[in-house]
């Protein structure tokens, strides 16, 4: 199996370089790295091109124009680039374990996606972090939130992962795992999400419709997210009645996802889905 990792950024070179530090600190790497760019200026293009020179495996920087907040067209244009089979795909703020990718490896399991948690550190913490980095542990001073999610234990058995098949609760992309094949089956993200909202509740939930189950890691996968203000969150409420009309439906596919970079053919749309191929919630 080939696996990609796809990073997500956007104007925050220092944390990008610090989350490519700790990817090169994996006991297994990822067969490529994709850079999921939502419009960043030279600065981040810099690190990018300097990481490229230190990594033995491709690194490619997918950029798009700087027109808001499009993190769902960013993701499906890197998900577009991508040549393996498994994409694992964090945010440029996440520092990783050490046995962080190979943990996610370890789990993927065909019909299923994978959803992971994230520890959260203080500002202080952040910065130390980015200024002279040092391992992170369950026991580092200055945890702020989720230090049980720090604690990893290697013999975690499958069957507690599967507790909630159908439950798109506490889904968060800055840690999230699947087969690249699925995500082309649903159209990948909803480019109808712009600005902060629900979007990966909304993609797992069109997963979970079309029949692929979620998988969590628990005690695996860990992963420290570096501190920064909360994005604004003014289309919240345009967000989420785009993901309330998809729990309705209950659609497999978005009219508005990766069919923009790449031709889909898909020949099972159910009849809430074909409304939804041509009605544009926004």
């Amino acid at each position: 199996m080939t696996s990609s990792l796809i990073i997500t950024t956007y104007n925050w070179p220092e944390a990008l370089a610090r989350v490519l530090e700790s990817v090169m600190s994996q006991s297994v790497t990822p067969d490529e790295i994709i850079i999921a760019d939502d419009g960043s200026t030279k600065e981040t293009e810099e690190v990018i091109r300097q990481y490229q020179n230190l990594f033995s495996i491709p690194i490619i920087h997918s950029w798009q124009e700087d027109n808001g907040f499009r993190l769902s067209r960013s993701r499906n244009k890197a998900i577009s680039l991508a040549k393996m089979d498994y994409i694992i795909m964090i945010d440029g703020d996440m520092i990783l374990h050490q046995k962080f990718i190979a943990d996610h490896l370890k789990h993927s399991e065909k019909g299923f996606f994978i959803t992971g948690k994230r520890v959260k550190l203080s500002p202080e913490l952040s910065q130390k972090q980015l200024k002279s980095p040092k391992p992170l542990t369950l026991f580092s001073r200055g945890l702020s939130r989720g230090r049980e999610n720090a604690l990893r234990l290697p013999w975690q058995p499958n069957v507690m992962s599967k507790t909630q098949k159908n439950c798109v609760e506490g889904i968060h992309g800055c840690n999230l795992a699947f087969w690249r094949a699925d995500v082309l089956t649903i159209n990948g993200f909803n480019t109808q999400f712009e600005g902060w909202g629900p979007e990966d509740k909304e993609f797992a939930l069109r997963m979970i419709n079309n029949g692929t189950k979620r998988k969590r890691l628990k005690y695996a996968g860990v992963a420290f997210h570096i501190y920064h203000d909360e994005s604004p969150k003014t289309l919240l409420e345009a967000n989420r009645a785009i993901f309330e009309e998809i729990k309705i439906s209950r659609a497999r596919w978005c009219s508005l996802g990766i069919s923009e970079f790449i031709a889909i053919e898909y020949p099972h749309i159910n009849e809430f889905d074909a409304s939804l191929v041509t009605h544009s919630l926004a």
